[in-house]
């Protein structure tokens, strides 16, 4: 199939230098990178990670107000 791109020009002259080094087209060149790019997108998906999720129970002492740093420093301190 035939189609128009555009490519920066700068980079066309580096494939068109890299494909003519390697004695093959330009063409099999930008098929070869992109067969290369749409693998490794399908193959680097993550997975979901599931964290645990702690089961205990408790809370804060009687009389602790958290939003307090006295009342924090003072039970820290008694300890």
């Amino acid at each position: 199939m035939r189609t128009t791109i555009r490519i920066n020009d700068d980079l066309l002259k580096r494939a068109k230098k890299r494909a003519a080094e390697e004695g093959r087209t330009l063409t099999s060149l930008v098929e070869d990178g992109l067969v290369l790019v749409l693998s490794k997108t399908k193959a680097s998906r993550r997975k979901r990670i599931e964290l645990p999720v702690s089961k205990a129970t408790g809370g804060v002492l009687p009389g602790i107000d958290l939003n307090s740093s006295s009342d924090l420093e003072e039970v820290m301190s008694a300890q």
